[in-house]
C-alpha cells in the first residue's frame, strides 16, 4: 500500500471538492420521503393497477450512476502515476594526494584509541575518509620515497582509489615496499602531481602533499616544483605529520633531527596560495583535512525530475462503462408508467 501512495497522486486535486455535494446528493436521494396513504374500497382494484415494481433493478441503476459520477469527477481532477528521479550536477575539484611512504613513516608516535599508531596507518586512515566525502571530485595518488610513483590516476572510481591508497606499503629488507628507493623526493612528487594536474581540464586543482621529512632525494627541488605547480594554477596544502618527540631512527637517518623542513613547506603553501599545517596528533590531522574539505568546496546541483504517466484515460473508461451499464440496466427494466 505504500508504495502505491508514494506513485499515485491527482494532478488537479481541486476538482475533488466536487465530491461533497456529490455525496450530499446521493444521501438526500436515499432518504425517506412522507408515506403516501390513498384509500381504496376495495382491494381488487389494486390488481388493476398492474404488476409489482421491480426495485432491485432501480437500485442497481443508481449506484451504476453514482458509481459513473464519482469517476468522472476522479477523471477531472487528474489521476497520474508519478516517478520522480534525482539527478545531480557537480563542477568538480581534480586532486592529487602525494603520499610519503618513506621508512621514517613506520614511528609510531600516534594515537588511535589509546594505542600506540604508525603514521602511515593514521595517514591513510585519515585521506580514506577525506576521499570519502567528496564523490563527485576526481582523485589520484602518487607515492613516494627516493621517487615518485603513479599509484592511482585521477579518477572518480574511489572504490579502486581508496583499494590503491589501502595497499601502499613501506619497503622492508624483502623490498616489497610500493617503493624500493629510499629517500624522500618530494620536490620530484609534487612535479609528478601537477603533471597528472596539468593534462586535466577542471574548475579547480589542488595536491595535498603528506610527509614527515625534509626532502633528500630527486633532480628537483621543492620550491622549484611550486613554482612550476603556481604557473599552471595549481595549489598545493603541505601537510607535516609527526610529533616533536618522533624521531627517526638513526639506522634510517644519520641527522635525525632534521627530519621535518616546516619552514620550505610553508613556503611551498604560501607559494601556491593554499595553506600549510602540521599534525601532530590524530585529531589534528582529521582536522586539517576537514579544513581542506571546507576551503576547497564542489559546486554541486541537485534537482528532480518528476516522470507523470496519465491514468484518467482509464478512469474515464471506467465512468463510461458505469454509465452505459446504468442505461442498459434501466432500458432492460423500467420503471412502471404513472
Amino acid at each position: 500500500m505504500i508504495p502505491f501512495l508514494d506513485h499515485f497522486r491527482f494532478a488537479q486535486p481541486g476538482w475533488l471538492l466536487l465530491l461533497l455535494p456529490a455525496l450530499l446528493m446521493l444521501l438526500l436521494r436515499r432518504g425517506r420521503g412522507a408515506e403516501a396513504a390513498v384509500t381504496f374500497p376495495n382491494l381488487s382494484i389494486l390488481v388493476s393497477l398492474g404488476k409489482k415494481a421491480r426495485h432491485t433493478a432501480g437500485a442497481l441503476a443508481m449506484t451504476l450512476t453514482s458509481v459513473a459520477l464519482f469517476l468522472a469527477i476522479l477523471s477531472m481532477a487528474r489521476p497520474v502515476w508519478r516517478s520522480e528521479y534525482q539527478n545531480r550536477t557537480a563542477s568538480g575539484i581534480d586532486i592529487m594526494i602525494a603520499f610519503d611512504v618513506s621508512l621514517s613513516m613506520d614511528i609510531d608516535d600516534f594515537f588511535d584509541q589509546g594505542e600506540r599508531a604508525k603514521r602511515i596507518d593514521v595517514a591513510k586512515m585519515v585521506v580514506d575518509e577525506f576521499i570519502s566525502k567528496r564523490p563527485d571530485d576526481r582523485i589520484g595518488l602518487v607515492a613516494f620515497a627516493g621517487r615518485p610513483r603513479d599509484a592511482s590516476p585521477i579518477t572518480l572510481d574511489h572504490k579502486w582509489l581508496r583499494r590503491a591508497l589501502d595497499e601502499l606499503r613501506l619497503n622492508d629488507q624483502f623490498d616489497r615496499g610500493t617503493i624500493k628507493e629510499q629517500g624522500t623526493a618530494i620536490g620530484s612528487a609534487l612535479s609528478a602531481a601537477a603533471s597528472r594536474l596539468d593534462a586535466r581540464d577542471a574548475r579547480s586543482k589542488i595536491i595535498v602533499l603528506i610527509t614527515d621529512g625534509a626532502s633528500n632525494s630527486g633532480k628537483i627541488s621543492p620550491v622549484e616544483a611550486a613554482e612550476h605547480a603556481k604557473t599552471l594554477g595549481i595549489k598545493i596544502y603541505t601537510i607535516a605529520i609527526g610529533t616533536k618527540e618522533g624521531r627517526v631512527d638513526r639506522s634510517i637517518m644519520r641527522f635525525p633531527y632534521q627530519e621535518f623542513d616546516l619552514p620550505t613547506l610553508k613556503k611551498i603553501a604560501e607559494m601556491t596560495g593554499a595553506e600549510h599545517y602540521w599534525a601532530q596528533n590524530l585529531e589534528s590531522l582529521k582536522k586539517t583535512f576537514s579544513t581542506i574539505d571546507r576551503l576547497e568546496k564542489t559546486d554541486a546541483k541537485s534537482y528532480t525530475v518528476v516522470d507523470d504517466t496519465e491514468l484518467f484515460p482509464w478512469f474515464l473508461g471506467a465512468t463510461l462503462l458505469a454509465a452505459l451499464a446504468a442505461t442498459l440496466v434501466l432500458a432492460l427494466n423500467p420503471p412502471p408508467s404513472p
